[in-house]
């Protein structure tokens, strides 16, 4: 299984701090953006991992991670987004990287208290499809919105003007090699985009969508808002942190 992180796009969402550098290059709290989702791959068990950057500064990227050796990777692989696509355009990217294998694939703007090796184990072990990680918000007409019935999710809607649920898809979504003729297959949004959301249901009516509710806290850091309130998670989780050492 393989690692996918998509760091592309303009982050429009967060000028002017996005007309100098990359949004996944600006700070949360103490590292940049980028280095949280790298982690949650490594701390999955993941050592074959790939980004898809773009823009103006996708090589300070190469001269921030390297091949990565900080996080005890041996290797990093990237690749280049021309323009922005989408989230599914920018996965159709990594289908070289993958070469048929399932991947794990994370948002580069999204923070997670807690690991995901549990659904990834998870994941390996389901037959094939998908499988998604769902976290319960206040705000959910901001995302893909799932709707749950009985322990199954019988549909998702992108940014909905009602949501149907509280349920939001996040930022980490899990594909088997089909994702890929599944991309082939889609036509751009009324955002002139490939959108994610379409491909999860692509597996949906499948009958091969599983997913996970997220433990603990989990934020994008994509807008002002979310990037400070990412911050402040980080900030605090660091300190209980620093609490425990010492009081261990």
């Amino acid at each position: 299984m393989k690692g996918v992180i998509l760091a592309g796009g303009l982050g429009k969402r967060l000028e002017p701090l996005t007309r100098i550098t990359n949004k996944h290059l600006l700070p949360v709290y103490d590292r940049p953006m980028i280095y949280f989702p790298v982690q949650t791959l490594v701390d999955a068990g993941l050592t074959e991992i790939m980004l898809v950057v773009g823009g103006n500064h996708a090589g300070e990227f190469l001269r921030l991670l390297g091949n990565g050796a900080e996080f005890g990777l041996r290797h990093l692989n990237y690749t280049y987004q021309r323009a922005e696509g989408g989230i599914a355009e920018a996965l159709s990217l990594s289908e070289h990287f993958a070469d048929g294998e399932r991947l794990v694939v994370i948002l580069g703007d999204n923070i997670l208290e807690q690991g995901i090796r549990p659904s990834v184990e998870r994941f390996a072990a389901q037959p094939s499809g998908a499988r998604l990680l769902l976290k319960e918000v206040e705000d959910p007409g901001r995302f893909g919105v799932a709707e749950v019935r009985e322990g199954k999710i019988v549909g998702i809607e992108e940014k909905p003007a009602r949501p149907k649920s509280s349920f939001v898809v996040t930022g980490v979504y899990m594909y088997d090699g089909a994702v890929f003729d599944i991309i082939k297959t889609l036509k751009p949004s009324g955002r002139g985009e490939l959108e994610i959301t379409d491909v999860n249901n692509a597996y949906l009516r499948r009958g091969q969508l599983a997913y996970d509710v997220l433990e603990g806290w989990w934020t994008d850091a994509g807008l002002p808002e979310t990037l400070y309130r990412a911050t402040t998670l980080v900030r605090e989780r660091a300190l209980q942190r620093q609490q425990q050492t010492v009081t261990a």
